[in-house]
Order: C-alpha cells, then structure tokens, then sequence
C-alpha cells in the first residue's frame, strides 16, 4: 500500500525567502546584500534575531510572524552582529577565566594531596560516584589526547596520567563536577575564598561561566539567554531580580571573576562591551538590545 506523508514545511529558495519576509513585513532595500546574508547565516538562524521585531514578540504561541511597521532587514542584521561582537568579547575572557579556574583548582588540590597524584580517582578525596563514572565518561575522551597518549606509551602501568595532566584536557564542564565532587568542603571552601566568593555563590558562578562559555562557543544566540539557573546575588556581584537570568547578570559574573584573575583584563572588557553598545546602528535594532539585556545602546 502507497502512503503519502503529507509535510507540513518544504525547503525555501534564497529568493523565496526573501519574498516571505517582505510579505510578512520586512523592508529589504538591497536584496542582493540579503541574499549573500541569508547563504552565510541562514533563514531560520536569522530568525532568532528577527523575532524581536514581530508584532507577537515575546510571545511564542500564535505567532503570526508578522513584523511591526517599518522593520528591515537592516535593524535584522544590527542585532545579529551584536550578539555576533558580543558573543566574540565574552570568548576571549572567559577563556582567560577558564584557564585560571583550572590552573588554581588543580593547584590546590594537588599540594593539598601531594601523596596522591591521581587524587581525582582517590576514594578518600573524591565521591565514590563521580570515581565510579570517570573512566568511562571522562577518561575515556582525555586518553585520545595525544598527550596523554605519549604519557601512557611511556608510562605503561599508568591507569591515569596525574592531575596536572589530566585537567589540562577536561572541559569545563568536567572541571566542574571534578570541584563540585571533592568531599573535603574546607578546601572547596579555601578556593571558592580566592575568588572572594561563599562556596555556595562561587559553584553557581562556574556554573554561570560553564553556560555562557558552552554557549559562545557553540554560537549560540546570547543576547536574549535565558538562565535555567539564576545567578545569585553577592556582596561583589549585586543582581537584581530582573537580571537574575538574563545576559546582563552574566556579563556581571563573568566582570567580577575576571577582576580577580586580572583587573587589566577586566577594565579590557568592561570597555570593549562599552565601545559595542555604542557602536553605530538602527535605532530600531538599539530599542531591542536594551529590552533583550538590560543596557543602553545607541
């Protein structure tokens, strides 16, 4: 027996895309820019900087995907390379975070248990949990490392090559519930003191940078996120409620932690994001950025 499956959407031509968005209210004065636009970024990631700017917005039932008067594709493209700026600024420093994180955890931990050079598969410094998963959810990834490899071609009766090694290769999502899993609770507490942070605050902001890293990194659109986990407030870090998950309370975790890595870096960042919000663009596309996060935009 035939079945005909009946598809409910088709693949678009640029052209047909084009003529969608004009017919749902888009000015588009330079059609051969927004072809070129639309087959480097693509119709439906546009979308996510697009909807802003529909008659609906925020709401996401009942969409009627129609754009409120006067919107183009330019003010489209202004808010696309905000996030695109911004999302590159964040990179850059959280990297620089993320390093610092690892180095100083690894540090600690390690001359804090200089007995025991594989203390993160050691019974009597982490949960016997986490030791029973990392071979084979986090070793498993790390032994392709080549220099693990070249470790373990060396040292044959080597189960695991030693810390320093080790958490040079995890990511931080890895390093995360390497910290998050140690039971001595004074020590986790001595390191989250580094970072003027209670233990409490200083496991949400890891968490906090782990998001917003994995975030950038993967291109993610950052300039509506939306945090599942709130960041908290601080004596450091004031949030308020209104900012609790939004890019503006990140953006203020991820200033604070690099203050105390380097407070060159921080006053680096603080006016780069500063030069980006003023940056030329739509008075539109600025109407939006300040609703989205929260900061004054020309």
């Amino acid at each position: 027996m035939l079945i005909h499956l009946h598809m409910a959407k088709r693949a678009t031509t640029i052209q047909e895309q084009i003529a969608l968005l004009k017919s749902r209210g888009m000015s588009i004065p330079d059609e051969h820019k927004a072809e070129e636009v639309l087959l480097d970024i693509g119709f439906y990631r546009l979308g996510f900087y697009s909807f802003p700017f529909e008659k609906s917005f925020p709401n996401l039932n009942n969409r009627s995907h129609k754009y409120k008067p006067n919107t183009s594709f330019t003010d489209v493209l202004d808010l696309y390379y905000f996030d695109y700026d911004l999302r590159k600024i964040l990179t850059y420093y959280l990297n620089r975070i993320e390093v610092n994180l690892r180095t100083f955890i690894t540090y600690t931990v390690s001359n804090h248990y200089k007995e025991s050079p594989t203390w993160f598969v050691d019974s009597s410094v982490m949960k016997s949990n986490y030791i029973a998963d990392f071979e084979e959810k986090v070793y498993k990834t790390i032994r392709e490392n080549p220099v693990i490899k070249r470790h373990h071609n060396k040292y044959i009766n080597d189960r695991f090559a030693p810390a320093w090694k080790t958490i040079e290769f995890m990511t931080l999502g890895n390093l995360c519930s390497l910290f998050n899993n140690l039971k001595d609770e004074q020590l986790k507490i001595s390191i989250a003191r580094h970072y003027q942070c209670g233990l409490g605050v200083f496991i949400n902001y890891m968490e906090t940078i782990r998001v917003i890293r994995n975030s950038c990194a993967h291109g993610s659109c950052i300039y509506n996120i939306s945090l599942a986990k709130a960041v908290r407030s601080s004596r450091h870090v004031p949030i308020t409620e209104d900012t609790r998950h939004n890019i503006r309370g990140v953006i203020s975790v991820v200033r604070y932690i690099l203050g105390i890595v380097s407070a060159n870096r921080q006053n680096d960042m603080n006016r780069e994001i500063s030069d980006l919000l003023n940056k030329p663009r739509s008075q539109f596309a600025s109407q939006i950025i300040q609703q989205c996060t929260g900061f004054n935009a020309k």
